[in-house]
């Protein structure tokens, strides 16, 4: 039997899909989880996509999404917003 490996990115295939992913990672309250699911869902839509809307350049969205990165919560909010979703709380 053959395998491939596991990617999130091949299962978020629709706005609403995205859209719950992130709100499963931001219930976490785990930065490193919310980051990694944002980079998912970038890698989904299309990096060079994202950057592009996000006015980050294709390597600073890599970087700013990378496990030992430490990103702004600007370009945080500019990816979220580039994936055409919006961040809110709720109590």
């Amino acid at each position: 039997m053959e395998t491939k490996p596991f990617d999130t990115a091949d299962y978020l295939d629709s706005p609403e899909m995205i859209g719950e992913y992130l709100n499963a990672a931001f219930e976490t309250a785990d930065p490193r989880l919310i980051k990694m699911a944002l980079g998912n869902a970038a890698r989904a839509v299309g990096m060079s996509e994202i950057a592009g809307r996000s006015g980050l350049n294709r390597q600073n969205l890599y970087r700013a999404l990378s496990e030992e990165a430490d990103p702004r919560l600007e370009t945080l909010i500019g990816v979220i917003r580039a994936l055409g979703l919006r961040l809110s709380v709720a109590a």
